[in-house]
């Protein structure tokens, strides 16, 4: 691994709330080196934090990353739109791109299900913050048995919610009930995201619907959905159960709340935590490959 002290040089394209706070998660890294805060705004509150730690920070985008010495990996938060023009780019210059838009160029990725896939990508997409927090449990459900239906409810605070998400809030959705399918094991899948404006703000909230087969061994898939809540645990302490799984009806039920680490967002912006301790996890490993290959 070539990189200064044996650190991997990043770089973060996207000075808004998810980009700050994945900075102050590289920061306390030993893995990465920060090379450069990249944004659009050169008033951005990020920019300026940046500056304030001693890093880099560009108003220039993704053209004072290219220009920039040293980056292996970008994470790129920006939005879906802009994530499709910086992903050929990237590729082109041999950066690895750990995409936390709902742009889906490369692999879908949750790392508690199938952390391998994104190991030799060069560009791996995180879906959806609703998605992190509830496809493990959907799948956690389909090894055990037939998943024909799965539903999920996503909750989460309007104010943990920015303009990014916003503009691809249909994107979001799309991506998040495909990714119930495709790296869940269901047959069908549907999401459902409510931004609630409640003050004092609420943590993340999610419920999973499971429908199953009448003849399903109910232990094993407790069992399943725990251990899979233990595995997510390790990368996003605040990911805790507030529902217990049980059997009602056809389906199997489980509730979720994701506080967050505090590392720069309020602990109720949880939704936004995931997906940023779950692109930190693919870069560890992704850092962790290119030492042993």
């Amino acid at each position: 691994m070539s990189a200064h002290n044996g650190r991997i040089g990043v770089a973060i394209i996207g000075s808004g709330n998810i980009g700050t706070d994945l900075m102050y998660k590289v920061r306390k890294n030993p893995n990465f080196e920060m090379k450069l805060m990249a944004g659009i705004d050169p008033e951005s509150e990020g920019l300026s934090r940046a500056r304030e730690l001693g890093y880099e920070a560009s108003s220039d985008g993704i053209e004072s990353v290219l220009a920039a010495e040293g980056v292996q990996i970008v994470f790129d938060a920006t939005s879906a739109k802009a994530h499709q023009h910086h992903a050929p780019r990237l590729a082109q210059a041999g950066i690895m791109a750990i995409d936390l838009t709902p742009a889906k160029v490369g692999p879908s990725v949750v790392p508690s299900v199938n952390m391998g896939r994104g190991q030799q990508a060069t560009n791996v997409n995180l879906i959806s913050c609703a998605a992190q927090a509830t496809v493990p449990i959907v799948y956690a459900v389909s090894r055990v048995t037939p998943v024909k239906y799965a539903e999920i409810v996503a909750t989460v605070s309007s104010r943990s919610i920015g303009p990014g998400t916003r503009q691809n809030i249909e994107e979001f959705t799309h991506t998040t009930q495909k990714a119930l399918e495709e790296l869940g094991g269901a047959t069908r899948g549907k999401a459902l995201v409510v931004i609630n404006p409640a003050d004092p703000p609420i943590k993340m909230r999610n419920t999973v619907y499971a429908v199953i087969d009448d003849d399903a061994d109910d232990e094993a898939i407790k069992s399943s959905i725990l251990a899979m809540v233990e595995e997510v645990r390790r990368y996003v302490p605040g990911y805790i159960i507030t529902v217990e799984p049980f059997r009602r009806g056809d389906h199997f039920m489980i509730g979720l709340e994701v506080s967050g680490a505090g590392d720069y967002l309020p602990s109720y912006a949880g939704n936004l935590d995931i997906i940023n301790a779950a692109a930190i996890a693919i870069a560890e490993q992704h850092a962790a490959h290119r030492e042993t290959a």
